[in-house]
């Protein structure tokens, strides 16, 4: 089982309306009448967080132009592929002399038990005047409301974090949009790496 298999559940694919999955039954409760109750299991933030990480944190991601490389996956092949499609986009901006403007996504599109739709991007300050040619594009990456989720550690405990998002997602009454974004403020992912930082952004509705 590849890093991304474990990192991007099914699980949240279903909650995030990425794959199908059985429709919830239907409730006469609101969400904001509903009295408190403690935390389920997995609904905390998954260690080792430091102090002023975020999780659940509500933000507004702004409206950004982005390059990227679109791409299919198998699970198997995740990890791999995420990071080739990283070194494509990256030669690309080497060789047009185009600096990002801000830390390198993917963008999950879709996702099922065979495998995920992605695009893996960076942030530009304008938009090019010559549109890129090739499997380079141009586009807007996510905006609007969404909550921020960090996750530190190992790239296989990911999965450890998605369960704990989507816990809280679930425990908060909250509906999230038809995709979701992985941030590396500390550069494109690497295998091996056995300490990363990634910020999982969550557009909800």
């Amino acid at each position: 089982m590849s890093h991304l298999r474990l990192a991007v559940p099914i699980a949240l694919a279903a909650a995030l309306g990425l794959a199908a999955a059985p429709a919830p039954a239907e409730t006469d409760q609101s969400p904001t009448e509903q009295t408190p109750t403690p935390p389920r299991p997995g609904m905390e933030a998954p260690s080792p967080l430091q102090p002023g990480d975020a999780f659940g944190e509500v933000v507004m991601l702004p409206e950004r132009t982005i390059f990227y490389l679109q791409g299919h996956s198998t699970w198997e092949n995740a990890l791999s592929t995420l990071v080739d499609s990283f070194k494509s986009l990256d030669e690309y901006l080497a060789k047009e002399s185009i600096k990002p403007d801000g830390p390198p996504m993917t963008i999950y599109t879709k996702t099922d038990d065979s495998g995920f739709d992605f695009r893996v991007a960076v942030a530009v300050a304008h938009a090019p005047a010559n549109p890129p040619k090739g499997g380079i594009a141009v586009g807007q990456a996510p905006s609007g409301k969404a909550l921020k989720f960090v996750h530190r550690g190992a790239y296989e405990a990911m999965d450890e974090t998605y369960e704990a998002i989507v816990n809280y997602l679930d425990d908060k009454g909250l509906e999230a949009r038809d995709v979701f974004v992985e941030e590396y403020p500390e550069g494109p992912l690497n295998k091996g790496d056995d300490e990363i930082k990634v910020n999982v952004f969550v557009p909800v509705k």
